[in-house]
């Protein structure tokens, strides 16, 4: 009944996760390959963080 009030943990990591393949779209545009390489690796590692709380919460 009070589920409706709990924070969704992953949501907030799935913003950062957006930002960065956007940070990383635009610096591939500018030509900085490094950056967007850099920003690529992060955005990775923590997609692996989202799908392993995800698979850790009981499916309802």
């Amino acid at each position: 009944m009070f589920g409706l009030f709990k924070s969704n943990p992953t949501k907030k990591m799935r913003k950062q996760y957006d930002a960065l393949l956007e940070k990383a779209m635009h610096a591939q545009r500018n030509g900085d390959i490094k950056t967007y390489s850099l920003l690529t690796a992060q955005s990775e590692q923590l997609w692996k963080e989202i799908e392993a709380l995800e698979q850790g919460k009981p499916k309802s």
